[in-house]
Parts: C-alpha cells; sequence; structure tokens
C-alpha cells in the first residue's frame, strides 16, 4: 500500500564486514555458508505453537542485532525532475509543504541486490491514493549506502513506461511514462536475463520491464481476484480491498517461478488471510497453486518477501501503527510445504540489540516506521531492511518530521541455512 521514503547507503559487503566482523563473505568459495537446500527447517510441535496463530514460532530465533545504519533525507528529489504533488493541496503535511518542485526519491517498497553494494530500490505509487499521484512517475532508483558514513547515496535510476502500448486501456500521460495513477507498484525482482517483474496492487497485475524500464509484455492479472482499482471491473464487484494487491513476491532460488504474496484478504476468505500464489515464468502462467498466509492480526499488513531456499520465505508483517504506538514490526520465515504456511520469528524490528549506539540510538532499536516494506539477504545471517517512508505523510521516527529512508542491517542470532543462490 501507499506510505514511504528516505535514503542513505553504502558498499553493502564491505561495509558488512566493518559492521558484523564475523560474517563471512556471502557467496564465495571457502566462504563456509551453508547451500543446501531446505537444510535446518524442521521445527518440533512446540516450537510449531505459541502466541499467534496455530503454527506460529514465537520463540523462533533469538534477538537480532543492529550491524548498519545509513538514512536518506526525505527532501530527496531527482535531480532536473518534473513537478509533483499538485494534489494534495497547499497545506503543510509533517513541515512540508506541496507541491514539489521536482519528484521526491521516496516510498521504498521493493529492492533488488546488485551485488556491487548497491541496490535497485522501488518507489510505490507516489503519494498514497490513485487520485493524487497523476504527476508521481514511478521509477527505480539506484542507491548506495555507506554504513561508515551512515548515509544513502542516489546514483541514479530509470523510469517505467510503456512505449509498446502493452496496457489496453487509457493511461494518465500521451508519451506512455507510467504514474502512481496508473499502477501501485509495490514488489521486485530480478530475473537471470536482467529484466524486472514488478508486482502492482491496482490489479493486481504483475508487470515484466526490461532493464530500462520498458514495459515488456501486457499486465498479467490474477485469476479471479479484482481490486477496486482494476480497469476490467466493467461494473463488476471487486473482491479484493483497495490497494491490496501484491505487497510482496520473491523470485525461486532456481528462477523460474514468481511467488506474489497479496497484502489484502479476497473476499470469502477468513479474516487476516492472505493469497500466495505461483507464477510460472517460462510458461507466463499461474500455476494453480496457492499457500494462506495467516496475519498475526487481521488489522495487519505484510510488507515484502524473499526466498530462503525452495521451500522457505521470508516475509515481512507489521502494524499500521508508528512511533511509540507501533507494536508489530517483524520478520518471520514461512514454510511453502504446508498450505497453511507455518511461521517462524526470525527478527523483531522494535527490539534490536545495538551494542554499538549506531545511527546515536540506545541499546535498543526500534524501526518504528508505519511501512516497512524492503527486505534483502546479505548473508546467511544478515538481512537488510529499508522502511516505505509515505512522503510527506509519515512521521515514526520523529513526531511532526517527515520520515527519511533508512537502510539497516541486521544480524541473526543463528544462520537461515539459506540456498547459495539466495546470495548471488
Amino acid at each position: 500500500m501507499r506510505r514511504r521514503m528516505t535514503i542513505t547507503i553504502g558498499a553493502a559487503v564491505l561495509a558488512l564486514a566493518v559492521s558484523a566482523p564475523a560474517v563471512a563473505d556471502p557467496g564465495q568459495p571457502g566462504s563456509g555458508l551453508p547451500s543446501a537446500d531446505n537444510a535446518g527447517t524442521q521445527q518440533t510441535d512446540s516450537q510449531r505453537t505459541g502466541s499467534g496463530h496455530p503454527g506460529s514460532d514465537h520463540s523462533g530465533f533469538g534477538r537480532a542485532t543492529l550491524t548498519g545504519f545509513a538514512s536518506l533525507p526525505a527532501l530527496t528529489f531527482v535531480p532536473g525532475s518534473e513537478p509533483s504533488g499538485s494534489k494534495l493541496g497547499t497545506t503543510p503535511v509533517n513541515g512540508v509543504t506541496p507541491p514539489f518542485a521536482g519528484q521526491p526519491v521516496q516510498g521504498f517498497s521493493g529492492i533488488v541486490r546488485r551485488h556491487d553494494g548497491t541496490f535497485d530500490v522501488l518507489s510505490d505509487n507516489g503519494f498514497g491514493a490513485k487520485d493524487n499521484s497523476a504527476d508521481f512517475l514511478l521509477r527505480v532508483h539506484r542507491v548506495k549506502p555507506d554504513f561508515r558514513r551512515e548515509k544513502v547515496t542516489v546514483l541514479g535510476g530509470f523510469n517505467l513506461s510503456d512505449p509498446d502500448r502493452r496496457v489496453t486501456w487509457p493511461l494518465t500521460r500521451p508519451d506512455r511514462k507510467l504514474t502512481g495513477a496508473d499502477f501501485d507498484v509495490e514488489s521486485i525482482v530480478r530475473t537471470v536475463d536482467g529484466t524486472y517483474w514488478i508486482g502492482d496492487e491496482f490489479g493486481p497485475f504483475l508487470l515484466h520491464f526490461s532493464s530500462s524500464g520498458k514495459l515488456l509484455e501486457a499486465p498479467v492479472p490474477l485469476p479471479g481476484v479484482k481490486a477496486p482499482e482494476n480497469p476490467s471491473l466493467n461494473g463488476e464487484q471487486p473482491n479484493l480491498g483497495r490497494s491490496k494487491g501484491f505487497e510482496g513476491m520473491a523470485r525461486s532460488v532456481d528462477g523460474r517461478t514468481l511467488y506474489p504474496l497479496l497484502e489484502g484478504t479476497v473476499t470469502g476468505d477468513a479474516a487476516g488471510t492472505l493469497r500466495m500464489n505461483e507464477f510460472d515464468l517460462r510458461r507466463r502462467s499461474y500455476t494453480g497453486r496457492r499457500w494462506t498466509y495467516r496475519l498475526e492480526s487481521p488489522d495487519n499488513a505484510i510488507g515484502d518477501m524473499i526466498a530462503v531456499d525452495r521451500h522457505r520465505f521470508l516475509v515481512i508483517e507489521r502494524d499500521n501503527l508508528q512511533g511509540d504506538a507501533a507494536k508489530t514490526k517483524r520478520i518471520y520465515m514461512v514454510d511453502t510445504r504446508h498450505a497453511d504456511l507455518r511461521k517462524t520469528l526470525v527478527a523483531d524490528l522494535l527490539d534490536l540489540a545495538n551494542p554499538r549506539g549506531l545511527g546515536g540510538f540506545g541499546e535498543t532499536f526500534r524501526f518504528p516506521f508505519q511501512t516497512i516494506e524492503d527486505v534483502v539477504i546479505l548473508d546467511d545471517r544478515t538481512l537488510g531492511v529499508l522502511d516505505d517512508n509515505n512522503f510527506p505523510s509519515s512521521a515514526g521516527r520523529t513526531p511532526g518530521k517527515p520520515d527519511n529512508n533508512e537502510f539497516i542491517t541486521v544480524r541473526l542470532s543463528r544462520p537461515l541455512q539459506a540456498d547459495i543462490r539466495v546470495y548471488r
């Protein structure tokens, strides 16, 4: 959904060596990182119980530790870009007065690791709604975190567009540049050919883009599911909430399938359950296989997901609160060998050990943002996590001040035992 913004990042692998000295270089011969698929995924019956829904293991891993902190200022704009925010009015929001002279670099709702210390991050649909985001250009940014200096640098990026007219319904702009009124993009993966698949919430659709942001195929709908913004409703009743489509999406470790996860519950499904589907990239079709992710509360939402191995995935689950009010900002591991996905708590983002006082914070670090929508595996015990700052709306870090885009690294209490291909 819509809530975003902040950037400050650095050479991830080098910085991790500073912030987590004991971590091996992932993916390199002799690194000693486990590579066996499915290793260490079995749980005892007692582990599968605990607070929350049946199948949730809240003992999970031990307390995780903050090992890197970097931040991109909220008021960061794409150089030489078009004005934006014209539909936000002129009343200050968290001390920032719209409209804006450029395009904000904000709302990180998806991440791709590039293995050179840089990352591709996806801005979502703009300013929170279809109606106010027609002047927000959908874009993938290239960023580099510098954890020594605690800052993120924006190196460039590319806009998303449809010059070959793959979209058959009317778009906002005659030049076919895509905007936040056309799609609500929330998740991104890169495939072995260097192209990108992006999950949208308005359809929900799967969107296939070139390495430079050109739409390559017609949007792929999810059979039997339509959101209120879906252009093919034609009077049909939607069965998914507004902007509740593909908030998370993972690529399988063998690169053959996608696993998009809805943010909202489909009408008729049990409250607080979300559908995860399987999409075959070779056949360009859904396989019909489906799993159920159970939220700890029906009021919660998911933020992102990534594959750990053939059967296991990490999923961000969060409440809709921010700042001191935030109660649930967690990363779970789920296992697809059960249709009703079993969850193991991997990290509580509101209770991270911070023995080095990174970011100027105390011994306990909280990541208290309304929307946390990016997770990436950096090595077998280290995750990268970013917020979506919903610029200029969210103020989870400091009341009355728009949130920056923060990039943190988190060292887990024990290894994931992930497939080594995760790191490539």
